[in-house]
């Protein structure tokens, strides 16, 4: 990097001070329903499904460095793009579909993170739901934008309990590296349940969006900083930046993935556990098998990343919307600045909440939210793959076609998942 450039700041910082939107972007991939997915793909497969992980990564971080691009090149989030650019149908339905997909999210998450708390101390499951909701707002609405993604970037630390759940396992390496490097694929379908389950949690719209609009946001928190479209000499060093982050951001989000499955895989399959339907469940059937450290370690770290993956779930939502109506956005701006914004934010956060209080199956609305994520990816992924490569959207900054060729793999490869996913459904 170039002394002094003004697209990039200080020479030579620190890796964890130039980390940011990717970082904090694949940290909250592995969010408590993630989480759960994972455990359940171990358990019931073992180490059989951890190459779909190496499958995904060049995937996953070729459209998230794509989305990335799309906010610092244009100085808006994909929303606001598509507004300008793309029909107000095509607009409004994938924000309809993106809202009641996080929503459903959001609920699950914090449902996890109830059970969890629960787990560890004790006490009443609903009241820890309204508790980690109303932290999570105030977190977003209260706090000063830099300190605010300081608290994300912290909170990417806690999926570190889930290294830590490996180190006091016994695992047997040699077929954890069999079933990472040499796939075995079967016609059973619960395993290509699995698979599509893996890929739509690895691969979800409201991490396109959230990325794009923190670029956005980082951006203008930086007055140095241009549009790249605007500024092109700023584009080499921002677009090693944004590299940089987002490969980084998606390996660790991997490696989390890779770990948990490695857990369920040496501990709940080989003691014949193959069915965990959610993350208390891959916790408390651990505390047996592992250890009374294994499970606390677990159940935290359910937390830490629930906290984590609220805040951006609920803040895409808002993005999106805010967005979509052409109102003041950005966690930058004080509440009374962006009233419809922040009100967006914490109205997804109470619906999620409520979603708790109903007779609603956590796990079949987790399904139809992945559904609904795998509708919602196709069309948001191709229309981004046509953004890039158009230069009255892009100006100079274009994506090379090698790059647009692999979203395009991305999308074709979700469009698959997406249509299993209806097709199981309808045939349940």
């Amino acid at each position: 990097m170039q002394k002094n450039d003004p697209g990039v700041g200080p020479s030579k910082p620190r890796l964890f001070g130039i980390l940011g939107p990717g970082l904090i972007t694949g940290a909250s991939d592995d969010d408590p329903s993630g989480i759960a997915t994972y455990s359940q793909a171990g358990a019931q497969f073992g180490f059989g499904l951890t190459w779909t992980l190496l499958f995904s990564y060049p995937l996953m971080s070729v459209v998230q460095e794509i989305s990335a691009r799309i906010g610092r090149t244009t100085g808006q989030g994909i929303a606001g793009n598509m507004r300008r650019y793309y029909p107000n149908w095509l607009l409004q339905s994938v924000v309809v579909l993106l809202l009641i997909a996080n929503t459903i999210n959001i609920g699950a998450d914090l449902g996890a993170m109830g059970d969890a708390l629960k787990l560890i101390i004790g006490g009443p499951h609903l009241a820890y739901v309204i508790l980690f909701g109303v932290v999570s707002v105030v977190l977003q609405v209260l706090l000063e934008y830099s300190r605010y993604v300081s608290v994300l970037k912290w909170l990417t630390l806690s999926l570190f309990a889930y290294f830590g759940t490996v180190l006091v396992v016994h695992v047997p390496w040699g077929d954890v590296a069999r079933g990472l490097f040499i796939p075995k694929l079967t016609a059973n379908a619960g395993f290509w349940t699995s698979v599509v389950a893996i890929l739509g949690t690895t691969i979800s719209p409201y991490l396109f969006f959230w990325q794009a609009s923190q670029e956005v946001e980082d951006q203008k928190a930086k007055p140095e900083r241009k549009p790249l479209k605007e500024a092109p000499e700023q584009a080499e060093n921002a677009i090693e930046r944004i590299r940089l982050d987002t490969y980084v951001g998606m390996a660790f989000s991997n490696l989390v993935a890779l770990a948990i499955m490695i857990t369920a895989g040496a501990t709940l399959h080989a003691s014949g556990i193959t069915d965990i339907e959610s993350t208390s469940q891959a916790a408390a059937a651990l505390k047996p098998v592992a250890g009374a450290f294994a499970f606390a370690i677990f159940a935290l770290g359910v937390i830490g990343t629930g906290l984590l993956a609220i805040p951006v779930l609920a803040g895409s939502a808002g993005y999106a919307l805010g967005e979509a109506r052409k109102w003041p956005t950005g966690l930058d701006r004080k509440p009374l600045e962006a009233k419809a914004f922040y009100v967006t934010i914490a109205v997804a956060t109470l619906l999620g909440a409520c979603l708790n209080f109903t007779p609603v199956n956590p796990i079949k609305a987790l399904y139809w939210s992945a559904v609904v994520n795998g509708v919602v990816a196709v069309p948001v992924m191709a229309v981004m793959m046509m953004m890039t490569a158009r230069r009255d959207i892009m100006g100079k900054a274009t994506v090379p076609l090698v790059m647009r060729t692999v979203g395009w793999a991305a999308t074709a490869v979700m469009a698959v998942a997406a249509l299993v996913m209806i097709a199981q459904f309808f045939w349940e």
